[in-house]
């Protein structure tokens, strides 16, 4: 993918589905890319809410769940995705920064044993849900549900962060929860920041601690072997992963090898078959 114009070309030398959002202000030079969900159950609803006036919101673009993306305001005008915000020393981060959206429900609430939007009130299955803290909870607060990002979604915006860097050699990237912390709490534990931000800006060896496996090894959907084993666990030998966060023995880490197929794995994994690289 590149950039043209300020808009997103795909790898077929077309330019992406664009749907003009009057939601919109004045030309502005990016600085950061900001993450964020939609906290809704489509694609299309996030796409012709954020092209509502009524909303007085936008981003600049959003990536449906099946990596399809759709840009609603050119990358060097103001999108209004980021509201009240700050980050290192300055605010209003809707003048200096672009703000993708995902397709993705965000927090979810346990109600007569299944995972369900409070937002839509959809249901959605154990193995799209994260069981995880967020960076935000209080000490002893219990886990809670996450909507995982699906591995096109994540793969495009990848790529599209990897085309905005080199386009506008933009400072960072960041969540929504870190410009607006006591507000926001997007794109959530389910996204794996850590990992996005260190190969997007090329920090990977100094941002991550990096481990092999020693044996074949489960990666798990929370910590602790009560819960779910991923789809393309075991992880064989000398699988390569980083370490996003510890809670006890029990690490979540994001799986750096494409493992049966499977690309972005995050997860937990028992760190005692975990050796340093």
């Amino acid at each position: 993918m590149k950039i043209v114009n300020h808009r997103l070309v795909g790898d077929d030398g077309n330019p992406v589905a664009y749907v003009a959002s009057p939601n919109r202000g004045v030309e502005m030079t990016p600085e950061y890319l900001i993450m964020h969900y939609t906290s809704g159950s489509t694609a299309e609803g996030a796409i012709a809410w954020l092209c509502n006036p009524a909303a007085k919101a936008s981003a600049h673009l959003v990536i449906g769940r099946d990596g399809v993306a759709t840009q609603l305001v050119p990358f060097n005008r103001v999108a209004w995705h980021a509201g009240q915000s700050q980050w290192a020393g300055r605010s209003g981060l809707n003048g200096f920064s672009i703000g993708i959206e995902l397709d993705n429900a965000g927090h979810l609430e346990r109600a007569g044993g299944r995972w369900v939007s409070a937002a839509s009130k959809r249901v959605y299955a154990d193995d799209d849900v994260l069981v995880a803290n967020h960076k935000q909870d209080q000490p002893g607060t219990p886990p809670s549900g996450w909507h995982e990002y699906s591995e096109a979604q994540m793969a495009v915006a990848f790529e599209v962060g990897l085309a905005l860097v080199a386009k506008y050699g933009l400072r960072d990237v960041l969540g929504h929860e870190d410009i607006a912390p006591r507000r926001k709490s997007d794109p959530g534990p389910a996204f794996p920041m850590a990992s996005f931000r260190a190969r997007l800006m090329g920090r990977a060896d100094s941002a991550l601690d990096v481990y092999e496996t020693s044996v074949a090894l489960n990666v798990r959907a929370g910590p602790g072997t009560e819960y779910m084993v991923l789809e393309g666990s075991p992880l064989p030998v000398a699988a390569r992963v980083a370490l996003l966060e510890r809670q006890g023995v029990w690490w979540r880490v994001d799986v750096l090898d494409t493992v049966a197929g499977v690309m972005d794995m995050v997860g937990w994994c028992h760190s005692r078959y975990l050796v340093k690289v």
